[in-house]
């Protein structure tokens, strides 16, 4: 085996490569089984990787257009305290694989990163393709193999993975054990669609159903708010549904909204019954005695409109929200009309739809799994990454979970693989 320092990555597991070894089957190329590919192959296993799209880690080429977010540098408790359900596996994953050892790991790659205001951790490329690309290469010197183009369709009758390969015609490979890492079910143009959800019933291994998360909402705009101020910012605002308040920025979309405010409170909106009232708050700095005071001035011949502008510095979007509330007729008294501001009402009818959701929820339930990461009903089939039933708000959380899972699984395939007395196909 190559000297990559992989004894001291990899705490200390590591196998001499034995020329006829037999193969481990990791299903998806994401982030979660790059990772478990990375961990096997470094111990010293033959690694196969099936993708079915035409190349890896497609949504993670995509997550770099928004700078790859990749962790989050608060502390690890707090960090913890993210994930719901607070899940003991998610946990301890990572525990054992922590936000500072993620960034060592992407140094190591040559990607050096550094912390935002926000204390979110980026690689300075502000992109993921150099990082990809260097991933890559090192898997490839770790002897990984990577087929693309091969849909994973269950297992056959007899316990073989089954797979349409690129050319549409059927096959299938008996590995020593598999790892899967299929993703979830968000931007599935990206490759991961949720198709792996009725597999898994099919061989009797619960599945909850994938739901968007870190979605944006859908609201019924007028035609003028369509036609004007689509793709307008909402900046230095506060959301607030039932007991929840968070602040960011939002963005309108045709359907409804979208942004970082709106993404934390999407768990929600999901858990809602029906529709809810979101309530919008303009000017979260000022008190509502203080919009009231500025508000009580003198109008003089101007409009509404321009009052508000040069009175609050209203964004010309933030007073077609205020009319949209109220049909276009503003309160004239200054008081109702400060409450107004603080409190925008904007019915919302659900959740956007997993093709533009950030990620999705639902997926293994925990009591289908060992504490290795292992189907209980399926020994020697393990999972990582968004298969799992877990969420997260966007931050870095939702990529280290991937990584952390994907190692952690990759680690108790190992410790599975060490406790038979011979090979077991998985």
């Amino acid at each position: 085996m190559r000297a990559l320092g992989l004894d001291a990555e990899y705490g200390g597991v590591v196998r001499k490569r034995a020329g006829q070894h037999p193969v481990i089957a990791v299903i998806g190329a994401g982030p979660a089984g790059l990772m478990a590919a990375e961990v096997l192959a470094g111990a010293g296993h033959r690694v196969a990787v099936y993708e079915r799209m035409a190349s890896p880690a497609r949504k993670l080429l995509m997550a770099g257009r928004g700078g790859l977010n990749l962790t989050h540098s608060e502390p690890l408790e707090a960090f913890l305290g993210r994930y719901h359900p607070r899940e003991t596996l998610i946990e301890q994953a990572v525990r054992a694989f922590p936000p500072e050892e993620l960034v060592a790991w992407a140094h190591g790659l040559g990607q050096e990163t550094f912390r935002g205001s926000s204390g979110r951790v980026f690689p300075r490329a502000l992109k993921a393709s150099p990082l990809l690309r260097a991933w890559l290469r090192r898997l490839a010197r770790l002897d990984v193999t990577l087929h693309t183009r091969h849909t994973w369709t269950g297992w056959t009758p007899e316990g073989a993975l089954a797979f349409a390969g690129p050319d549409g015609r059927p096959l299938s490979i008996a590995p020593e054990a598999t790892l899967l890492a299929l993703g979830g079910a968000s931007w599935p143009r990206l490759g991961a669609d949720g198709a792996w959800v009725p597999l898994l019933r099919e061989a009797g291994i619960e599945a909850g159903p994938l739901e968007p998360s870190n979605a944006g909402v859908r609201v019924a705009w007028s035609e003028l708010i369509r036609r004007r101020f689509q793709g307008a910012p909402l900046k230095r605002i506060a959301v607030t549904l039932g007991e929840t308040t968070r602040r960011g920025e939002a963005v309108i979309t045709s359907e409804g909204l979208e942004g970082g405010v709106i993404y934390a409170l999407s768990p929600l909106v999901r858990a809602a019954s029906g529709p809810v009232v979101i309530s919008i708050d303009l000017r979260p700095d000022q008190t509502l005695e203080d919009l009231e005071r500025r508000l009580s001035a003198p109008r003089g011949k101007q409009s509404a409109s321009t009052f508000l502008h040069k009175t609050l510095a209203l964004a010309p979007v933030a007073i077609a929200l205020l009319n949209e509330a109220r049909a276009g007729k503003l309160p004239a008294a200054p008081a109702e009309l400060a409450r107004l501001i603080k409190g925008v009402p904007l019915p919302v009818s659900g959740l956007a739809g997993l093709e533009r959701a950030i990620s999705s929820a639902g997926g293994v339930r925990r009591e289908e799994l060992d504490p290795r990461f292992m189907l209980v009903k399926r020994p020697g089939v393990f999972v990582a990454g968004e298969m799992l039933d877990w969420d997260a708000p966007t931050g870095g959380y939702l990529l280290q979970a991937s990584f952390a899972t994907g190692r952690a699984a990759a680690l108790g395939l190992i410790a599975w693989l060490d406790s038979q007395p011979h090979p077991v196909a998985g």
